[in-house]
């Protein structure tokens, strides 16, 4: 089997984490989402907006650090 480059090991290892981290956080939503029900049904679509928010923008944040600025 041949070796991985190191970008491609470091891409798997932070994947393996977000994908870990957005399980967990899954995992808790019932809990959280009885959490906020005191606040209302605004409290708990203001925490589903917040998740899907968050999930995205990881994302969004992560294609931008990859982005490699125009050699000139």
């Amino acid at each position: 089997m041949a070796a991985r480059p190191e970008g491609k090991t470091a891409a798997l290892i932070a994947a393996a984490i977000i994908m870990i981290a957005v399980f967990a956080i899954m995992l808790a939503m019932p809990k959280i989402m009885a959490l906020v029900s005191g606040a209302g049904p605004f409290g708990g679509i203001a925490v589903a907006v917040a998740f899907m928010l968050a999930f995205f923008g990881v994302f969004w944040l992560r294609s931008r650090a990859q982005k490699k600025p125009d050699a000139e």
